[in-house]
């Protein structure tokens, strides 16, 4: 029987924050309640404690002056509420029992002066005992009363909560869904919208919470806008750019195609070689564009010594420089020159630098690049050339792609110090096109600020 392949967990549905947050606030109620109704019923406790003890007290105190029948009769049954609990006894200093209280308990005679709890047919009592010179008076009440009592106290207290809890509920519910209405709002507002369109998210009324967030996404949302804007440019431009090569191959096949001696086929070939080796350097400076182009910051950085990365790629270009008969010259002692960046797109910089100066320096002029630290803690490398130089008003276009100077002979792509302004963006960097001092010809330098 054939294995069967483990489905991947599910994904846990999405926590909902208006449900958390109304849970939290319905506990929050509830924990309230309860907290009131305990403090409540402690208080009320202790409040009945300190009342029925002081009623206690001034009904032994009123029985000192007289007899207790005449004196109890209609004052304690018909007394605030606990009263009817009481249990009153009068007792002579020899022990007889001048007067008790309707009741079927008997308080033990002999007590601690002053208030106590007692035991009397098996019920715990609150007594509180007065001993005058011929008398002592016992007035108790049962603890379980006393109880009661606090109970009903806190039960009346907490019971209004109670019976607002579902009113509380959809309280909670309406503040809660009027909070988090921004929330919902934006969560429409881009479920509304088009792919292509990333204009950024009203920010005016949001609460102080949310528009932080809302100002990161415009960020994003810029960010992206640009990248769009820059892929569909560099899709239309490399479209256009690689339709002109094409066609010449094709032209170049059907000469081909056509020859009908042995020299001719030679030179329809050496054409064709010719205009493949011009398509595929046009799609590798395309993909180079790809790869470099953008203001990201560079994913991977090193300390790098553009001294050591100059002459490195000088060395790779003297056999270039030696066909077209142009002087290389380079910071071959320099000291390091170190910054933080890629070496493989800083080689990139170096390469398309040097091979756009070779490609406008005429057979036995000089092609040369410096190194230098720059003002403060900065960097500067510059390639320079004898060659005719850029006019000052081209100087600014020759940074973009495909972008040739009228006149200008050879197939480039236009591309080469597109590449180098990419880089050099995505290294912090700026990129200054002027006249060289030394040489006569153009001046590319790079320039890095101070860290």
């Amino acid at each position: 029987m054939a294995a069967t392949t483990p489905r991947p967990a599910a994904d846990p549905p999405a926590r909902s924050l208006r449900a958390r947050l109304t849970l939290l606030l319905l506990l929050a109620v509830l924990v309230t309640a309860l907290a009131q109704g305990v403090i409540t019923w402690r208080a009320a406790r202790a409040e009945i404690e300190s009342v029925f003890d002081a009623q206690m007290e001034r009904i032994a105190l009123s029985l000192t002056g007289g007899l207790a029948s005449s004196v109890l009769e209609g004052s304690v049954i018909d007394g605030p509420p606990g009263t009817q609990e009481l249990i009153i006894q009068v007792w002579r200093a020899d022990g007889i029992m001048l007067y008790r209280s309707p009741s079927a308990r008997l308080l033990p005679p002999q007590a601690v002066i002053g208030f106590s709890d007692v035991q009397a047919a098996g019920e715990p009592y609150r007594v509180y005992t007065l001993e005058t010179a011929t008398q002592v008076i016992q007035v108790a009440q049962a603890v379980s009363a006393r109880r009661r009592m606090a109970g009903q106290l806190a039960l009346r207290a907490v019971l209004p909560v109670a019976l607002l809890a579902p009113v509380l509920m959809l309280i909670v519910g309406w503040v809660v869904g009027r909070a988090l209405a921004p929330v919902q709002q934006l969560r429409r507002q881009l479920a509304a919208r088009r792919a292509d369109e990333l204009a950024p998210l009203p920010v005016a009324g949001l609460p102080a919470e949310v528009a932080p967030l809302v100002a990161e996404m415009n960020g994003l949302l810029a960010r992206l806008e640009a990248a769009w804007q820059q892929l569909s440019d560099f899709t239309a431009d490399a479209a256009h750019e690689l339709r002109s090569p094409l066609a010449a191959l094709r032209l170049q096949v059907q000469g081909l195609q056509r020859a009908d001696t042995d020299e001719a086929r030679q030179l329809a070939t050496d054409r064709l070689l010719a205009g493949v080796d011009r398509a595929t350097r046009l799609v590798e400076q395309l993909l180079a564009l790809a790869r470099h182009d953008g203001n990201g910051a560079a994913s991977a950085t090193a300390p790098v010594d553009l001294a050591a990365l100059a002459r490195r790629a000088l060395h790779d270009a003297t056999s270039e420089a030696q066909a077209r008969q142009i002087e290389l010259r380079g910071p071959d002692a320099a000291a390091p020159v170190m910054i933080q960046g890629q070496a493989d797109a800083l080689a990139v910089l170096l390469r398309n630098l040097i091979d756009n100066a070779l490609k406008h320096t005429p057979a036995g002029g000089v092609v040369q690049v410096s190194v230098r630290h720059g003002e403060g803690a900065g960097a500067e490398l510059a390639v320079e050339d004898s060659g005719p130089g850029i006019a000052p008003e081209d100087r600014q276009r020759v940074l973009d792609r495909f972008y040739r100077v009228p006149g200008t002979p050879g197939h480039g792509s236009g591309l080469g110090l597109a590449i180098v302004q990419a880089v050099a963006r995505r290294h912090g960097a700026r990129v200054e096109v002027g006249e060289s001092a030394g040489l006569g010809g153009a001046r590319v330098g790079v320039v890095w600020p101070v860290a």
